[in-house]
């Protein structure tokens, strides 16, 4: 089987194999998956679920809290415990620092913040993480045994962010500090599988908080229940310096920072990890191995959708692939809290359909040129250079246009064709090399060659590229040829001496309303013309044999070159369609050459004998016949048959 484009079906889906083989190993490449996990934030945030209702209170040590506290930070130990008998007094289940008290404060201070610790109460620890020569050495950061042996328990509140600093991982610690506050309100849980993503649901303070000094006296600031049965999460939570750029203590970017600019505070971080795993909300990344094969699978469906080549439907081809993969990768996360990364899969389907397209291309411009070499042979260069850079300039199908069309014929040709019948080769070499300086004459002109017809050349102008001038273009091509047939004749001479074989041709030249377009059938057809004013040409060539002139030009021709070449008028035929006689001409000199006394002579001269010849007045037209003989050699041909003419005159 093979592709529209003529390549054969194997090869497409090998093209197909071979990028997707290319792009396997950034599946495995660790900087590339920081390009698939600004995905994740992005499509994370798109209507993310909204734990109903949140299971945590934040208490959040913030800028009103110092200003109606009035201390410097770090606050006495002493006010902490304060804060956690009034939380327990309004009925909440845990309370939980997510700070680490780690060093003792003033003795008195610690007593009375031990007094107050208990089996409900945790307190953050912290897992430090030292590179060193011979290894990495993780220590364990606990609160101070006092607080511990009062009853509070430690959780672990250590995060790790991604290579961009972002927050995305679940901690995996059993005795994480998110673990041990669901342990202690009655749900326990399982750490998550390695690798597992944080949901998160909103910006920062999507939670609710109270400022800390509002929780020291709930009566006063707060509703009543408030805390009832609640998790409360203490821990700062500053917006003073909390941009994405500037930083500030105990704050992460997440996926919302993308939209938002702001920092979380850990304390926040730490409620969503509270809630990820009491819902099981936390996202599964899919195997490495997974990604590959959703990676291969995109290929092999970007090139089935492109086994007809590259059209505007591939873009439409594109644009479903990518919104499939994205939409899906979306709705997997949503449903099914699985995440499936996109971003390779897009990659590979578009580097199938831009490779497909590459290929197209180059296959197309491959085309254009061969088709403009074949072009190239029956237009003129300019002309295949000017349709190259406007395709629109030639029209197909039929349209009537006023044309120049000209018909040259080899003189002789079959006597020569019947002398040299045992040498087929050198006939063909002669023929050649009479074609190809008259072919060149019609495309220096800017002709397009209509057909070769044996010996026989038609051409025409003014199509498919406009030409205002085309008549005197016609005319300059027919003048060359003739120098063309003059030349070879001479070169044939010295090649071959007296036996050498001479050219001689015949030029109809004829202007007028023509047919142009492709004509034929089906199955094949040409751009050519059609009309009286193509067979009039033909017949002009043929009378040239007649007359035994080299260029005949019909009316119309002859109307539009009078003021670039001299004429004479050879007769009067009928024409198919007129009443009337038209006259035809003949070229004898260029303009130039006008006022030239032997020129003016030959045209006067000739101009009487045509009308005496008309008038049947024989020995007058005789006379002036025998003179103009005399003044142009060329035309002694012409002449005689003019004599004939005037023979059968009466007396």
């Amino acid at each position: 089987m093979q592709t529209q484009t003529g390549e054969p079906l194997w090869r497409h889906f090998i093209m197909a194999g071979l990028i997707a083989a290319l792009l396997t190993p950034l599946v495995f490449f660790p900087p590339f998956a920081l390009i698939e996990a600004k995905l994740f934030d992005i499509l994370s945030i798109i209507h993310p679920p909204r734990p109903n209702p949140y299971g945590v209170e934040v208490v959040a040590i913030d800028e009103p809290s110092f200003s109606e506290i009035g201390q410097r930070w770090p606050w006495s130990r002493a006010l902490h415990a304060e804060l956690i008998e009034r939380l327990r007094a309004a009925g909440a289940k845990v309370i939980a620092f997510d700070i680490i008290f780690s060093e003792p404060s003033t003795e008195e201070a610690d007593r009375r913040f031990a007094a107050a610790l208990g089996p409900d109460v945790v307190l953050a620890a912290d897992d430090v993480t030292t590179k060193l020569d011979h290894g990495i050495q993780i220590t364990r950061v606990n609160p101070i045994d006092s607080f511990l042996d009062a009853g509070a328990v430690p959780g672990v509140a250590s995060v790790d962010p991604d290579g961009d600093v972002y927050l995305r991982r679940m901690p995996l610690q059993p005795d994480g500090f998110a673990a041990e506050v669901l342990r202690l309100a009655g749900r326990p849980v399982q750490p998550p599988p390695e690798g597992a993503l944080i949901q998160h649901f909103g910006p920062p303070r999507t939670y609710p908080t109270v400022s800390y000094y509002q929780a020291l006296d709930p009566e006063e600031f707060l509703q009543p229940g408030r805390f009832k049965d609640k998790i409360v999460l203490v821990g700062l939570s500053l917006k003073a310096a909390t941009s994405a750029d500037a930083g500030a203590p105990d704050t992460f970017p997440t996926a919302y920072t993308l939209t938002t600019r702001e920092l979380t505070a850990g304390v926040e971080v730490q409620a969503t990890i509270v809630d990820n795993l009491r819902h099981d909300l936390f996202v599964i990344p899919v195997p490495r191995i997974a990604v590959m094969a959703l990676l291969i699978a995109a290929a092999f469906l970007a090139a089935a959708m492109s086994i007809h080549g590259v059209t505007w439907r591939t873009g439409f081809a594109a644009v479903f692939v990518i919104v499939f993969f994205i939409a899906g990768a979306w709705l997997v996360l949503r449903i099914e809290r699985v995440w499936m990364p996109p971003v390779l899969p897009v990659a590979a389907a578009l580097a199938v359909f831009g490779t497909r397209f590459g290929l197209d291309y180059a296959r197309e411009r491959q085309l254009r040129h061969a088709v403009s070499e074949a072009f190239s042979r029956y237009l003129s260069p300019d002309l295949v250079a000017k349709l190259a850079r406007d395709p629109s300039a030639l029209k197909l199908g039929g349209e009537r246009r006023d044309l120049s069309i000209l018909f040259c014929d080899v003189r002789g040709f079959t006597s020569l064709s019947e002398k040299l019948k045992d040498e087929p080769e050198r006939l063909t070499t002669l023929i050649n090399r009479l074609l190809d300086p008259l072919s060149e004459a019609v495309l220096a002109e800017g002709g397009t060659i209509d057909k070769y017809m044996g010996d026989c050349i038609m051409a025409f102008w003014n199509a498919p590229l406009p030409s205002p001038d085309h008549p005197r273009r016609a005319v300059r091509a027919a003048m060359r040829m003739m120098e063309a047939v003059s030349a070879l004749n001479a070169t044939l001479r010295q090649e071959e001496g007296d036996n050498a074989p001479t050219f001689a041709v015949g030029i109809g030249i004829n202007t007028g309303d023509c047919v142009v377009g492709n004509v034929g059938s089906r199955w094949r057809y040409d751009y050519s013309v059609l009309g009286d004013t193509v067979n009039l040409a033909s017949r002009l060539e043929s009378l040239s044999k007649e007359y035994r002139v080299s260029l005949i030009l019909g009316p119309a021709t002859a109307q539009a070159v009078r003021d670039d070449y001299v004429l004479i008028e050879l007769d009067r035929i009928a024409v198919r369609g007129r009443a009337t006689e038209s006259a035809i001409f003949t070229v004898v000199a260029p303009a130039s050459q006008r006022q030239d006394p032997t020129i003016a002579g030959l045209t006067t001269a000739h101009a009487r004998a045509v009308e005496s010849i008309r008038k049947g007045q024989r020995n007058e037209a005789l006379g002036l016949v025998v003179r103009c003989q005399s003044l142009a050699p060329s035309l002694a041909g012409y002449y005689r048959t003019l004599m004939h003419k005037i023979a059968e005159i009466p007396e």
